[in-house]
């Protein structure tokens, strides 16, 4: 069976993507000398964060995902980011080909959660592959590519903030149930509101004024506006913790 390895050289913003997209520099290897004439690859990305440290900030912020330092020994688990599919057209020893991974700024998500809690440094991700290759030099043979291919990726914090700021500047968003929804628009009407910003600040100031929370109280101002559809956004109400 051909031997393959990969590398990833580099990871940039796509500024011309639709949505919010990173881009992974490949280096695929394949024994010397061995002609392929395809690869059809998936790829499986995930987050490692056991593998870097975090300042105070950057705790205090992944405590939904992680809960608390002293518990990360056992709750610091890799995190699912992505899956896509990689076509490698033909080549012999070694090519490189680019990895597209459409990315979300939903904060339910938890890798997401994860990347805008860093402040700074690298994200520590691995890349997982599988699939198969159609390789040799009179005619082709049809092989799988082991599931024990893989490479580390150290994605700099900024590339990730960089792609994010084309796509949302200086904006976030959340989701809403279509009810939730309704009764935020009510709101705003109620109350002569002129953006989703005021009535979202509306919200805040007034949960400030009434004191703390009672234990288990949703919080009518855990809300953010978004900034895609404008006045007409969807917004998400947070409680609970996300998944990882």
């Amino acid at each position: 069976m051909t031997d393959f390895a990969f590398t990833c050289t580099g990871v940039r913003a796509d500024p011309y993507a639709a949505g919010p997209t990173l881009v992974f520099r490949l280096r695929v290897t394949a024994s010397p000398e061995t002609r392929v004439h395809a690869l059809a690859l998936r790829c499986q990305l995930r987050i490692e964060p056991a593998r870097r440290d975090y300042g105070p900030g950057e705790a205090a912020a992944l405590h939904d995902l992680f809960g608390e330092r002293s518990r990360w020994g056992s709750s610091l688990q890799p995190v699912q980011f992505a899956q896509v599919p990689v076509m490698v057209p033909s080549f012999t020893g070694e090519t490189e080909t680019e990895v597209a991974v459409p990315c979300t700024y939903d904060m339910d998500i938890a890798a997401t959660r994860y990347f805008d809690a860093l402040e700074d440094g690298e994200a520590p991700l691995l890349m997982l592959f599988s699939g198969t290759a159609f390789t040799g030099s009179g005619g082709f043979h049809v092989e799988p590519v082991p599931w024990d291919r893989e490479a580390s990726c150290r994605m700099p914090v900024a590339v990730w903030r960089e792609m994010i700021e084309q796509h949302f500047p200086g904006c976030g968003w959340l989701r809403l149930p279509r009810d939730t929804m309704a009764d935020l628009l009510a709101f705003r009407s109620r109350h002569a509101l002129s953006s989703w910003e005021a009535t979202v600040r509306a919200l805040l100031d007034s949960a400030a004024d009434a004191g703390p929370l009672a234990e288990g109280s949703p919080d009518p101002a855990a809300v953010v506006p978004d900034p895609v559809r404008g006045g007409g956004g969807v917004l998400h109400r947070v409680i609970g913790r996300a998944a990882p």
